[in-house]
């Protein structure tokens, strides 16, 4: 059987991507299952923060290594959402040769942060502290696990640089990209 899956979005966290996600869902009547989600659910799991199960599964390459594998299968299953939504997933839909389009959402370390104080409310400062951890500990973690360079964007499709665009204007580039 063929799977479902039409698109992958990928960016770091505050970038816009569950945002994006949603209104694609609505959009095009397709279904999604955010990566993000699955990893905050893990991280609730364990009564500990998202930074904290970030550090976690840097030092415990299996807690990852088991979300990811979750994440493949899902990708992979002929029951697949047309759209899924993670860090990695445009890498392993590379990896698995899935036919679909991998869009990744670029932002700065400082509008990261800007949009995850919004959400999430706190001091700017402490935001970009945070996200700047996170990322880190996320980059060195799919290093060590994967050997992926978050920094490599080759994998992608479709780059959208969003530090000076709402999300109407990301939102109308990717669904022009994708088209009928």
């Amino acid at each position: 059987m063929i799977s479902l899956l039409k698109v992958t979005i990928s960016g770091p966290p505050g970038s816009g991507t569950s945002t994006l996600v949603s209104r694609l869902s609505k959009e095009r009547n397709w279904n999604y299952i955010n990566g993000g989600e699955i990893f905050r659910s893990a991280a609730i799991e364990r009564n500990i923060s998202i930074e904290e199960f970030s550090a976690l599964c840097k030092n415990n390459l299996d807690a990852d290594r088991s979300l990811d594998n979750k994440l493949k299968q899902i990708m992979t299953s002929p029951k697949s959402p047309e759209i899924v939504e993670s860090r990695l997933c445009g890498w392993w839909a590379e990896e698995l040769k899935l036919d679909c389009i991998k869009i990744w959402i670029s932002v700065s370390d400082n509008e990261r942060a800007k949009r995850i104080q919004n959400r999430e409310g706190g001091e700017f400062n402490v935001c970009l502290e945070k996200s700047r951890n996170r990322q880190k500990d996320d980059m060195d973690r799919y290093k060590a696990l994967y050997n992926i360079n978050l920094d490599d964007l080759s994998p992608y499709d479709l780059i959208v640089e969003a530090d000076d665009k709402n999300e109407d204007e990301v939102f109308h580039i990717v669904n022009n990209y994708l088209g009928g």
